[in-house]
């Protein structure tokens, strides 16, 4: 029995699925950072399950250590930490979503026109690029977020998690960019893209179609890491008091807030840390996981795999 195109494509592409599934699963560390994030996730998913208000004081139980009824302790207004740091995983874990997104719009786009035409437009994209890059992250984070936070309309004043997450994605596309643009510089002469083209496809869809599915799986790597930078990014502002501000809570604001109390109250800080910690730590280990589950070539080596 002969297969059409279509149904080739479409089996060949199921396979290639699960030789990157079957190479992930080989890697320890990308499979417990999966299981730890799932976790965590579904723990902030849940939040609200909780019996404590996350924003609600109860002063006589200001400071409170860790115990059965507050498994991590209470802050000065008597607020549960628990509650507040799963509320604020949520938004932490919105922000740095949000910024994923923007990153990779922005730098999949400039990187994409700048690999593909190459030519004058290369040049103006890439030195934007490059001008960019040589910008002080931090100091540029808290410059517009002072900007943005100051401004009288209220979109940004009512939507402080749209407002960080912009702050921190204009600042992290390109990274994004400059691997879009070396992807699309290696994958536009090949034999399939000259096919396309000759056969009249328009460059719309030579880029959509035939080259950006082609460059996926760096650019999941990348997105994967960009959300462990996002969180710091974001964790960092909110520590400085450039981030979210409370009393919506967010990992970095409770970290800043925790900073006085350190010694008497040490726990007000480390379970924010920890939290952040585990995070970034399992975020980077997926991305180590699917870098290596999209790279034959690599696992070749270690697991003696033959294509």
């Amino acid at each position: 029995m002969q297969l059409s195109i279509p149904e080739f494509d479409t089996i060949s592409s199921l396979a290639a699925q699960n030789n990157i599934w079957r190479r992930f699963r080989r890697h320890p560390g990308a499979v417990f950072g999966a299981l730890l994030l799932t976790l965590l996730i579904a723990a902030i998913l849940l939040a609200p399950l909780s019996p404590y208000n996350p924003e609600a004081s109860s002063p006589a139980e200001a400071y409170q250590a860790p115990s059965l009824a507050h498994p991590m302790g209470t802050d000065a207004l008597g607020r549960d930490q628990l509650t507040r740091l799963l509320y604020g995983g949520r938004v932490s874990m919105t922000v740095g979503l949000m910024v994923v997104i923007i990153t990779v719009c922005i730098g999949v786009t400039v990187g994409a026109l700048a690999g593909y035409f190459g030519g004058a437009l290369d040049n103006i994209l890439m030195r934007i690029t490059d001008a960019a890059l040589t910008l002080p992250t931090y100091l540029v984070l808290i410059l517009l977020a002072s900007i943005l936070r100051e401004l009288s309309t209220s979109f940004f004043k009512e939507n402080n998690l749209l407002t960080i997450a912009l702050v921190i994605g204009l600042l992290s596309w390109m990274t994004s960019a400059r691997l879009t643009r070396a992807l699309f510089l290696t994958l536009r002469d090949q034999t399939y893209v000259q096919a396309a083209r000759s056969l009249g496809a328009s460059n719309r869809r030579i880029i959509l179609t035939h080259i950006l599915p082609n460059s996926l799986g760096p650019l999941i790597v990348e997105a994967t890491l960009e959300l462990g930078y996002a969180i710091i990014e974001e964790s960092g502002l909110s520590f400085l008091g450039f981030g979210i501000q409370p009393p919506t809570p967010s990992w970095g604001n409770l970290l800043s807030n925790a900073q006085a109390h350190f010694t008497d109250h040490p726990w007000l800080a480390i379970f924010p840390g920890l939290l952040i910690f585990i995070t970034i730590i399992s975020v980077n280990y997926i991305g180590d996981g699917l870098r290596d589950a999209y790279d034959p070539h690599k696992v070749l080596e270690q697991v003696g795999e033959v294509f």
